[in-house]
């Protein structure tokens, strides 16, 4: 695949739609710790980092885009984290709505879930121990790649 500097070069690049582009960016810096990578106009679109390989476009409210209304859950973005207590300690200190405070689940995963200014809902995970999913009720039905033979 030939790498472009103009889109982030990652495999699944969610399109999320904000009212205000502008503070959207600045409030996903200061409560979840993204770094803004390409503007696009004043208010029409940017691409924001997330960890080491992961990234997001914000997109602003135009034709048929539009954000979350409330009482309807339509998307849920999983977001991997090296401490999800820090990460949620941060993202509420700065205003995310919480929706579920850190968790230890039976699959290994500790995860926290909180909504941003715009009604997005973000779920933080941390791993915490390698489970099978049949230790939980899960069914592997292709192993990772990597544990192909």
């Amino acid at each position: 695949m030939i790498s472009n500097r103009s889109i982030p070069d990652v495999t699944v690049i969610p399109v999320l739609v904000y009212p205000d582009v502008r503070l959207a960016v600045a409030w996903l810096t200061e409560a979840f710790g993204f770094a803004e990578r390409v503007r696009i106009g004043e208010d029409h679109r940017s691409q924001m980092q997330i960890g080491a390989d992961g990234a997001v476009i914000l997109a602003d409210v135009s034709g048929e885009r539009r954000p979350p209304e409330g009482g309807a859950m339509t998307h849920l973005l999983k977001v991997r984290v090296a401490d999800v207590d820090s990460q949620f300690e941060r993202a509420r200190r700065r205003g995310a709505r919480v929706l579920q405070e850190p968790t230890e689940f039976e699959y290994g995963e500790r995860e926290c879930t909180v909504e941003d200014l715009a009604g997005h809902r973000w779920q933080f995970t941390q791993t915490i121990r390698d489970v099978a999913p049949e230790e939980w009720g899960g069914v592997t039905v292709s192993p990772p790649a990597a544990a192909r033979p």
